[in-house]
């Protein structure tokens, strides 16, 4: 399923939780009018593109009835949140 992702690269405005140890986690983000909570982070991984440390985040969530994947990612340098695949 994650192969036949479209990629979108939108940034969202996200509500994060971290640990006293420092560990994000996405719980809900907004793009448009829309709110989505993340269920699950199914995986996480960290990658170095152009020089940019990001975080990509693998989650699943049911939108609409439907379950839904999709990929977000973290850009450390500039603390923000994108909409990466869906």
């Amino acid at each position: 399923m994650w192969l036949n992702m479209k990629v979108v690269m939108k940034p969202i405005d996200m509500i994060a939780w971290f640990t006293k140890d420092g560990v994000l986690t996405p719980v809900r983000y907004k793009i448009e009018d829309n709110v989505i909570k993340v269920d699950q982070v199914t995986s996480k991984s960290e990658e170095k593109l152009a020089g940019n440390r990001m975080i990509i985040y693998r989650c699943q969530s049911e939108i609409n009835g439907v379950l839904r994947l999709f990929e977000l990612k973290y850009e450390l340098q500039t603390c923000k949140w994108f909409l990466y695949k869906i």
